[in-house]
């Protein structure tokens, strides 16, 4: 039998071709992957801006639901919003029922998503609106009427995050 010497000796393994090739094909299939990762990440925190600003949005509206239906004291010529945001968590007393329990609107403020510093304290991470202030141009008052993200970024629809 006749054999055929390149073949008996060929060693195990890659040739540098091979390994050239792998890389190119990993390095491609991340440089796809990376801004689909990015993408999910902000996609992600969206999410988290939308529910915190509707859970602080509806804690606001009960609150003021709750003035209106003189649960809460408050003065005529106040707007019957709540005069910060600690209102909602601290928890106020019910005048239908003052020997009862505080009426309470959030557990807690959530936290922006897109705010960057981590030392600063959740309630500060939110734009606060006035009933008074217009809604072009948002400012703090005696009440907290709504709340935005001090974000300067824009979000995937196109819509800056301080405008949602």
């Amino acid at each position: 039998m006749m054999r055929i010497p390149f073949l008996q000796h060929r060693s195990r393994g890659f040739s540098l071709l091979e390994l050239l090739a792998a890389a190119a094909i990993i390095g491609l299939l991340a440089s796809v992957a990376v801004p689909f990762v990015e993408t999910t990440v902000k996609r992600q925190k969206e999410r988290e801006l939308r529910t915190a600003l509707r859970e602080i949005r509806q804690a606001i509206d009960a609150y003021r639901q709750a003035v209106a239906t003189g649960h809460i004291e408050t003065k005529l010529e106040l707007s019957g919003y709540p005069p910060s945001l600690t209102e909602l968590v601290g928890g106020v007393t019910d005048l239908a029922n003052k020997s009862g329990p505080k009426l309470y609107f959030l557990r807690r403020i959530p936290r922006d998503p897109f705010a960057t510093d981590p030392s600063v304290a959740a309630i500060d991470t939110w734009g606060k609106r006035s009933f008074a202030s217009e809604p072009e141009t948002p400012v703090a008052g005696d009440d907290v009427f709504d709340v935005y993200s001090l974000s300067a970024k824009t979000g995937l629809n196109g819509v800056p995050y301080r405008e949602w």
